[in-house]
């Protein structure tokens, strides 16, 4: 049973990865275009929101094809830790009373890709078995 878990784990670590990379996007989507769900308020670029919305989208994105996983991982994680702490944590202390749940699960998980990479289902994963067929 062990092996079976332990060759299944960075598969499953894609999995992880490219969910939680298409529920970001959808936040950035939402933002940007007002889809699946209709904006909040009216989008400006050179705002906090809109910012958010590019870096939700396009980061999103690339952590979905697992591509710069870490770094990007690393960007997006303290981009949900900002978000706790500017929009969520003034109203309340729980993160349940506050809304700060996703932003709080969001910016751990993310946090995490950066030490664990994208697995074995990733751009990044690709180009490293390039690079080392052709060493």
């Amino acid at each position: 049973m062990q092996t079976i878990l332990a060759t299944w784990q960075p598969r499953v670590l894609s999995v992880l990865r490219i969910i939680s990379a298409f529920l970001f996007m959808q936040h950035g989507g939402q933002k940007l275009f007002g889809f699946p769900a209709e904006q909040r308020y009216p989008f400006d670029l050179f705002s906090m929101s809109g910012t958010a919305g590019v870096l939700e989208l396009f980061g999103g994105f690339l952590l979905l094809i697992g591509l710069f996983t870490r770094p990007v991982a690393f960007l997006l994680s303290g981009l949900m830790t900002f978000a706790y702490f500017i929009a969520h944590a003034p109203q309340n202390f729980w993160p349940l009373n506050n809304g700060g749940e996703l932003a709080t699960l969001f910016s751990f998980v993310f946090l995490y890709f950066v030490f664990a990479g994208g697995g074995s289902w990733s751009v990044d994963s690709i180009c490293r078995c390039k690079r080392q067929q052709a060493d």
